[in-house]
């Protein structure tokens, strides 16, 4: 099966049946008024959108004009007009990032029920995103055009943004949770309800809990016990100094501790590799949007495609391809 199979045969005549009814909720199927245009065709569209790296709405209503093998991808019949803009925003309005997080969950269980995603060790970190906005002039911790963006730490600098709160398996490297705040709130704030979501994500498997020292606190460790789960967190230096036989990480990055914590610990390199193809392949970091609503709806349907790309795998009978984005993008 070459890629343009590949791909229209995923797209195209895969059953998304779950994922369709909870794309259709906030469209009318019957009754007075105008019939909604294929909701399903414009979230395939969006879909493509990020397989095929396409930069804007507008380029993609381009594309859609002339590409005959695209349309078939996204439903539109060879008379029919193609998906304007103002169409894909509506619809991004109407379907909202709580809808989009079902989706999400939905395509989750499968790849669980399908053995992909094992979820005994998860894996948590927190990512910058940059926000479409300069710094308001009269309060330089936020944004001008985007008020709820804040400054927060990116790398070794500061920078006007959001960060996404993610957990990920470590084995598959897929994601199975997601929170989106502004980039001034502590990985800590998030991380027990990042937990809870990702043990309802993997129906109670999580044995062990991977982190970095930003999660490091007495209360975060309690927290993680009571769920049954054994936590490899890293110790930052001001924390219990004195103390021989803590897992720590210098800033050479080289870990010491116990040789047991060490080598689970390098389980923490999946969630970069997988942070990574969500930024150079799938255009995480690329958007024109403002809002925390906005902007999750945006990350959300990065993952949405990151997770198609493993159900695709799996329903193709190719589960070891679950990480290869190239399997519906070209």
């Amino acid at each position: 099966m070459d890629k343009g199979e590949c791909s229209s045969f995923v797209l195209s005549r895969l059953d998304l049946d779950d994922i369709e009814d909870v794309v259709w909720e906030p469209y009318h199927k019957d009754g007075p008024g105008r019939p909604p245009r294929k909701p399903m065709g414009i979230f395939k569209a969006l879909i493509v959108k990020r397989l095929r790296h396409i930069p804007s709405d507008r380029e993609l209503y381009r594309r859609l004009w002339s590409d005959p093998e695209l349309r078939e991808i996204c439903d539109i019949e060879a008379e029919e007009k193609p998906y304007h803009p103002t169409q894909l925003t509506r619809f991004r309005r109407r379907v909202g990032s709580e809808r989009l997080e079902r989706v999400m969950n939905v395509i989750v269980e499968e790849l669980v029920g399908g053995g992909v995603i094992k979820g005994e060790t998860v894996v948590m970190d927190a990512t910058f995103i940059k926000a479409y906005s300069k710094r308001d002039p009269h309060d330089n911790s936020r944004g001008y055009s985007d008020p709820e963006a804040k400054v927060g730490r990116s790398g070794k600098t500061y920078e006007l943004g959001y960060k996404m709160h993610v957990a990920a398996d470590s084995g598959s490297e897929l994601p199975l949770a997601i929170i989106l705040a502004p980039a001034n709130e502590n990985e800590k704030k998030h991380a027990h309800k990042l937990l809870q979501k990702t043990l309802m994500a993997t129906k109670g498997r999580v044995r062990t809990l991977v982190a970095d020292s930003q999660y490091s606190s007495r209360k975060m460790r309690e927290k993680i016990s009571t769920h049954g789960v054994e936590a490899v967190i890293s110790y930052p230096a001001y924390q219990c100094p004195k103390e021989e036989g803590l897992l720590r990480v210098d800033k050479h990055f080289r870990t010491q501790g116990p040789t047991r914590e060490r080598r689970i610990y390098r389980r923490r390199a999946s969630i970069e590799r997988m942070l990574s193809r969500l930024k150079e392949h799938l255009g995480l970091n690329r958007h024109r949007v403002r809002g925390l609503r906005s902007v999750a709806i945006h990350v959300l349907m990065c993952i949405t495609t990151m997770l198609l790309v493993a159900l695709a795998a799996l329903r193709l009978k190719r589960p070891e391809k679950a990480r290869s984005i190239a399997l519906l993008g070209w």
